[in-house]
């Protein structure tokens, strides 16, 4: 089988929105401490990471309380690498996501888009004036065909033009839709995969923190 890291690695000058990780360094063998010892300093939403309901919706499931059939399991890597605007409805169905929703694939449960931001605003280290994004039609399409998780490629799955409304965030998780933020697929071709999401257990929080991972067995 091959396994795809798609996470970001986490450090004080990473891309991030808002204020950077910081460390602190406790005990060191250098200093004489019988150990190395250090204290990060980081938001829920830092690298890759999940959004939960909670994010955007009080009340609603926080990230302790997704369950885990919804973050791991069949998974499609969907081509959206020639979009340069939003992500609409037919760049979905022209990536092919429509006839794995007809088919009844399981891997429609857990789509990934796979964008221009990849290889190119994913890999600075301050965010971009724009970005590829999803429009909220399409956020609304995906929920029809029964996607209970989303991911792409950047700091937000919301358009570079939303950041005031956060459309696509207010019609994902108010239909209980899972995000997935962050994810690193430059090295990933498009397909199906299993994936294996694994957010920090923070409790109560709207979001967290993700070791995150594509298998393709053979």
């Amino acid at each position: 089988m091959k396994i795809y890291d798609i996470t970001l690695p986490i450090h004080p000058k990473m891309l991030h929105w808002g204020r950077k990780p910081e460390v602190e360094i406790v005990e060191s063998l250098a200093n004489g401490d019988a150990s190395n010892v250090t204290r990060w300093r980081l938001g829920a939403h830092t690298g890759t990471h999940v959004d939960a309901p909670a994010h955007f919706v009080d009340g609603a499931t926080p990230i302790d309380e997704i369950a885990l059939d919804t973050l791991v399991g069949p998974a499609v890597v969907a081509d959206l690498t020639g979009v340069t605007g939003d992500i609409e409805v037919a760049d979905l169905v022209a990536a092919g996501v429509a006839e794995l929703a007809a088919a009844g694939a399981a891997g429609v449960r857990r789509v990934l888009l796979k964008t221009a931001n990849s290889a190119g605003p994913l890999r600075e280290t301050e965010r971009a004036p724009s970005w590829v994004g999803l429009a909220p039609d399409a956020a609304r399409w995906l929920i029809d065909q029964r996607v209970a998780l989303i991911g792409i490629d950047y700091l937000t799955i919301e358009s570079h033009q939303r950041t005031d409304t956060w459309d696509a965030h207010h019609v994902l998780l108010n239909a209980g839709v899972v995000i997935l933020e962050n994810a690193d697929l430059d090295a990933v071709p498009p397909g199906e995969y299993e994936l294996v999401c694994l957010p920090t257990k923070l409790v109560g929080a709207d979001g967290a923190f993700a070791r995150t991972i594509l298998i393709r067995r053979d």
